[in-house]
């Protein structure tokens, strides 16, 4: 399908090559904003799919992926064109996948079926079908490549399934609703947000890959009823430092000490923030705030915002593209 583009001049910027451009899935309005990252303007806005909602980049920063949930497939786009290039299989309901660092396979939460779906990008078939908990969600890769993780929202686990022989081996019990699995680059500790539990918990990583829950992080923002404190997207900078959890309803991005694990600040944002996403150079932060129609730009040195740009209806995710 092609893209829709909004104007003239917004098709002629879209055609330029620029040096880094978010894409932001709009899930109600069905679209895909464009925003390049060293003006922070617009570019352009493009349909993609039915709820557009998980989203990411191939590791050249040449294609586009996006959860299409309601069309049960994962549509794939040109980064410079917008052009929809082809689909892949997805299963139902696709929410939230990742993308082996090598570019293949792709791994896909299907909250309908209760599996975790293993597409080839390459060939464009399903390589396996992964039996998991109940309404899966997150998904994160080990940096080591060696485990993919799912979070279960109604069984309240992070599973840990092998890259190897897609069979699950471990499975920690969490807080309730996880949303999203996070690695320190290292892979010595894995962030996993629980919506409703209203917490993150740290789960320490052993050399031989055994997994431990160590600690659980609570978040208290004054004038902010409990029951809004409600932890989704979680970003960890690339030297660890700092760990930033979107705290939804709250409207608030929470700054933890990636060392000493405790809660050093909550920055103010846009309404209903979800999920987020660093520049390549980890100099700012993006959030996507559901409600509000807008994305936030925090400049991570200064852990504050620094600027609000109106998006498409109700923005769920967003990815930068690399240099």
């Amino acid at each position: 399908m092609k893209p829709l583009l909004l104007t003239t001049a917004l098709v002629m910027a879209a055609t330029s090559v620029s040096a880094n451009r978010a894409f932001v899935s709009n899930e109600r309005g069905n679209t895909v904003t464009v925003i390049d990252t060293e003006t922070w303007e617009v570019e352009t806005e493009f349909f993609a799919g039915n709820r557009p909602r998980g989203i990411t980049v191939s590791p050249d920063g040449t294609l586009l992926y996006v959860c299409a949930s309601d069309d049960d497939q994962v549509k794939v786009f040109s980064t410079e064109t917008f052009e929809e290039l082809y689909s892949l299989p997805s299963g139902p309901d696709p929410e939230l996948f990742t993308l082996h660092p090598s570019g293949n396979p792709l791994y896909i939460a299907n909250e309908d079926d209760n599996l975790v779906t293993v597409t080839d990008t390459e060939s464009h078939r399903v390589l396996a079908e992964i039996p998991v908990g109940v309404e899966p969600e997150g998904m994160a890769i080990s940096p080591d490549t060696k485990f993919v993780i799912n979070t279960s929202e109604t069984t309240n686990m992070a599973h840990f399934i092998s890259t190897e022989d897609y069979e699950i081996k471990h499975n920690i019990l969490v807080d309730q609703r996880p949303r999203y699995a996070e690695y320190t680059p290292d892979g010595k500790r894995l962030f996993v947000s629980s919506e409703i539990g209203g917490t993150v918990s740290v789960i320490d990583i052993a050399d031989d890959g055994t997994p431990t829950l160590t600690k659980k992080i609570g978040f208290e923002v004054a004038g902010v009823l409990p029951e809004w404190l409600q932890p989704v997207g979680v970003k960890v900078t690339s030297d660890g430092s700092r760990v930033f959890v979107a705290l939804g309803p709250a409207n608030r991005v929470a700054v933890i000490d990636g060392d000493t694990l405790e809660v050093l600040d909550y920055i103010l944002v846009g309404q209903r923030v979800w999920q987020m996403a660093f520049t390549p150079d980890g100099a700012h932060l993006l959030t996507t705030n559901g409600n509000s129609n807008d994305i936030t730009v925090i400049d991570v040195a200064k852990e504050k915002a620094i600027q609000s740009i109106q998006v498409g209806q109700q923005p769920w995710g967003v990815v930068v593209t690399p240099k």
